[in-house]
């Protein structure tokens, strides 16, 4: 197993697709929305736009790694990115984060962007957990995530030091038969299926 394809994956409202270097501008402003920021922590250094193009340029050709740009369905647009990284194969496990853009929240597409990937993660992939860590006071991404199928395992308590202020990071994880169980799960990727569109590295 490996992440070698770069799929296409269609929802209702929006549309996963592999990235390519002219998603670089548009990128470079959402990671600078102060709510990214916020809530990721944001980049250790400033990342040029030069920078930017040679990484998003580059993320179809990453065997290790799943990068994908959430778009919104209707218009298009580019709001964010859906990732799934550090890929354990003997665990069967990755990690999975995500960030969204002003025009991408609050209208549901995080959380049905969400279940794209981790569906295709499972039903695809043959993953057998996929976690992540989140702010403690990040409730937006929290509850998507719980919609999503994730489930709360603990606090790494005031792990963090963000404007002055100790936060905390909640470790949250989904298992193959609990995304098996959700029935929504295999629901969402059937409707993935339908935009199925490979593309080769």
């Amino acid at each position: 197993m490996n992440f070698s394809v770069k799929p296409v994956l269609t929802g209702e409202k929006t549309v996963l697709r592999p990235f390519t270097e002219a998603d670089a501008e548009v990128m470079a402003e959402i990671i600078r929305d102060p709510d990214v920021v916020r809530f990721t922590g944001g980049p250790d250094t400033e990342f040029t736009l030069e920078h930017l193009r040679s990484w998003y340029g580059s993320r179809s050709a990453q065997t290790d790694r799943l990068d994908l740009a959430v778009t919104d369905r209707a218009t298009g647009e580019l709001v964010g990115e859906v990732v799934l990284y550090e890929w354990d194969d003997r665990a069967r496990g990755c990690t999975f984060r995500t960030l969204l853009g002003p025009r991408g929240r609050d209208r549901g597409i995080g959380t049905e962007a969400t279940r794209l990937v981790v569906g295709y993660g499972f039903e695809e992939l043959g993953l057998h957990r996929i976690q992540l860590e989140v702010y403690g006071h990040n409730t937006r991404a929290l509850r998507a995530y719980e919609k999503a199928g994730f489930v709360r395992e603990g606090v790494r308590r005031e792990a963090d030091l963000r404007d002055g202020r100790w936060v905390d990071w909640v470790v949250m994880a989904v298992l193959e038969q609990e995304w098996a169980a959700l029935g929504e799960g295999r629901a969402a990727l059937r409707e993935g299926r339908a935009g199925l569109n490979p593309t080769a590295r």
